[in-house]
């Protein structure tokens, strides 16, 4: 295996560990405590619901690989979102009262790059798709 495999795989499976990380907080602090906290920032309650359960399914998704595309459109757009209607203001660094967007930013980004990235021999997503096209060479 070549460099950028292992590099793809590992920024896929830590950016998977980030998300599963703070999808379990959510659950632990008590998805009615989220859906306050969200609608305190102005965000609709009902994302919170859907951000934690997109947080942890999509994080245990990333971690083995797999559906890792649609997965990261959708933690792009959440990342997207997050700056837009919560940290913006905040600027990118932030101040005493709220952290800034860097954190978000660069989360988008691996994002990004794992939405448009090949899938690395090690997901399951490239099991799958060799079943599906065994003619390629991959």
């Amino acid at each position: 295996m070549n460099k950028m495999t292992w590099v793809t795989t590992l920024m896929r499976v830590v950016l998977g560990i980030i998300f599963l990380v703070h999808g379990i907080s959510k659950f632990q602090m008590g998805l009615g405590n989220v859906e306050a906290w969200f609608s305190s920032l102005g965000v609709p309650a009902f994302m919170a619901y859907v951000a934690a359960i997109l947080e942890l399914a999509g994080g245990i998704l990333l971690i083995i690989g797999l559906g890792t595309r649609v997965v990261s459109i959708l933690f792009a757009l959440m990342m997207v979102g997050a700056i837009v209607t919560v940290k913006w203001p905040a600027g990118l660094i932030g101040s005493d009262q709220m952290p800034g967007y860097e954190l978000d930013l660069g989360l988008f980004l691996i994002a990004l790059y794992l939405s448009v990235s090949e899938s690395t021999a090690l997901s399951l997503d490239r099991v799958f798709l060799k079943k599906r096209n065994p003619s390629t060479n991959l």
